[in-house]
């Protein structure tokens, strides 16, 4: 790192809080990513951390931040602390008597949020604070109400006052606009703290220790926690009103939202071919495939699937052995599943894109072992040489660009019949995988009933897969669908990011970066209202500015593109 980085130091801790950020999964990872590409790429030696703000992404806060981190350094080391530049400067110019004199201003660090004592974002947060730090734990609207009342003076599901519709429950705005809470997942939306959302709990929470130790009622004895004398519900206050809260024991309990997998026995199931009802040859030969499947001693079962054209389950041999877990049907899905593209579809594709949906629908599927299988990969039913070669390039690119970006697997086969001999070396292959005789792949099954959102489903199997990486970890087939579903319990952020991926040139990657910036469609049409017709037109490609490299970045010809659909009811 030192090698390639003028202040080594910085870029360290800053590389630190965004590894932090990544594992738990925050709005973090956005800010401090922005942060690491500057500071790495600035050729600069920076004597103090307050000089850092000129580079972008750096602002008052982070700088503030990494003057904390290097105080440290420095008493830790028997380092004299460097001095701040803009105070040497102020003290140069005053000594000089090149301006007149005048006290110093001094900078003023923003005050920590402290909610009003049993207000709704104190009962929030105090409820919030109960899930621990180190993990992506988080909670639905019901149980966060349920968490939250006991320290709330007000109710959060009826409103105090019967003419009006406010409860408690609307405090959650505020939280939301101070990003100290975000949102994830669906179909059913969680909350949890961000980084600023911990910083406040744990100063209510070590403000709450020093006031139990001290604080007595007039018998003599120590105010309960949850039940603190004269307290009232209120607004915002400021942070002497932390010295009055009371916060001990809602911090004890920690609830691990990984789900407990249940083992299938090896014995109990036997591998199945699934091909989607769209497989076929010709509208007048649709079971060619599965005919030719047939004679080579595999017999697939023909469904509509919600992703993919060709995947595989375990189907158990007893139909009713998933009832005793809770879960519907008798089958479980494995980690592989095929999208197959002719040629003449992969390029049609690539020109509307279609191509780009259907590699994020892919990845947001959870299964780990994508194989996207090309039929006739040579160009040779185009005349003209010119266009072959154009479009040739065009396919080159996207396997290239599926391959490195997405990480999937790319077979290419000369024709239908080859494609079919792939798939029956899949499935044996497989079988011989999960033979009750082959102790090193086992499958596990993921209770439906702890995966409430597709969010907490991929991080469920990105931990399970890195401490047991000989294991599938497959939901029910039902429970898939519903995951994989193009329409049902779509969120806003869903519908969202689908219209923005309508705009040819921006993939599943560039619509998320946009959706980051702009939560909703309408925060980022209200965007464009308040610019001009000219700053419209570089609007998405200077926020994106932070994007040096990479397949996310947006350029001004995109971005134009982009404003002339979101802009144009902006005139």
């Amino acid at each position: 790192m030192s090698e390639t980085c003028a202040n080594p130091l910085l870029l360290g801790w800053i590389k630190e809080w965004l590894d932090q950020a990544r594992e738990r999964n925050t709005k973090g990872v956005t800010v401090y990513k922005k942060a690491y590409e500057s500071m790495k790429a600035c050729p600069l030696e920076f004597q103090h951390p307050s000089e850092a703000q000129q580079l972008n992404g750096l602002g008052p806060k982070l700088c503030d931040r990494l003057t904390d981190k290097l105080k440290d350094y420095c008493n830790e080391h028997g380092l004299p602390m460097p001095e701040d530049p803009r105070t040497v400067k102020a003290g140069k110019r005053k000594s000089d008597g090149t301006e007149e004199t005048q006290p110093a201003k001094k900078t003023r660090k923003p005050k920590t949020y402290a909610p009003a004592l049993r207000s709704g974002p104190y009962a929030l947060i105090l409820a919030l604070g109960n899930l621990d730090e180190n993990s992506n734990q988080s909670m639905t609207k019901a149980q966060l109400i349920e968490q939250a009342q006991p320290y709330c003076d007000t109710s959060f599901t009826a409103p105090s006052d019967p003419t009006k519709f406010f409860t408690a429950w609307n405090s959650m705005k505020t939280l939301l606009t101070k990003e100290l809470v975000y949102t994830q997942g669906h179909p059913l939306k969680k909350y949890a703290l961000t980084e600023e959302g911990w910083e406040v709990a744990k100063a209510m929470k070590k403000t709450a220790q020093k006031s139990n130790q001290s604080k007595l009622s007039l018998d003599g004895q120590v105010v309960p926690a949850d039940k603190p004398s004269g307290a009232q519900g209120g607004n915002d206050a400021s942070n002497e009103d932390i010295d009055n809260q009371t916060t001990q024991g809602i911090f004890d309990e920690n609830e691990d939202t990984t789900p407990t997998p249940i083992p299938i026995p090896p014995n109990s199931f036997a591998i199945q071919l699934v091909l989607d009802t769209r497989e076929v040859r010709t509208s007048k030969d649709r079971d060619y495939i599965s005919n030719e499947l047939i004679r080579k001693g595999i017999t697939p079962e023909v469904r509509a699937l919600e992703v993919g054209d060709t995947m595989w389950v375990a189907k158990f041999h007893d139909p009713t052995f998933l009832r005793q877990y809770g879960e519907e049907g008798d089958e479980v899905i494995l980690d592989w599943i095929v999208e197959r593209k002719r040629l003449d579809d992969l390029i049609g594709s690539i020109k509307d894109g279609r191509f780009h949906e259907q590699k994020f629908r892919l990845r947001r599927s959870g299964i780990k072992n994508v194989i996207y299988l090309i039929e006739e990969f040579a160009v040779t039913h185009e005349s003209n040489a010119a266009a072959t070669q154009k479009y040739h390039d065009m396919v080159c690119s996207a396997i290239a660009q599926t391959q490195v970006v997405n990480g999937y697997f790319v077979k290419r086969t000369k024709n239908l019949d080859d494609t079919i001999r792939y798939l029956a070396r899949m499935t044996f292959l497989l079988r011989n995988m999960y033979n009750s005789n082959n102790p090193t792949h086992s499958l596990s099954l993921l209770p439906t009933r702890s995966l409430s959102l597709s969010t907490t489903y991929q991080t469920a199997l990105s931990t399970l897969r890195t401490t047991n990486p000989s294991t599938t970890y497959g939901v029910t087939f039902p429970t898939f669908c519903a995951i994989a579903s193009k329409s049902e319990a779509l969120t806003l952020r869903d519908i969202f990011l689908k219209m923005l991926m309508c705009t040819k040139g921006i993939s599943g990657d560039k619509a998320l970066e946009i959706q980051r910036q702009w939560t909703t469609p309408q925060a980022f049409v209200r965007a464009f209202e308040e610019l001009s017709e000219k700053e419209r037109e570089t609007m998405v490609s200077d926020r994106m500015t932070h994007l040096v490299v990479g397949r996310k970045k947006i350029a001004k010809v995109l971005s134009k593109k982009v404003a002339e659909v979101w802009g144009m009811d902006a005139q």
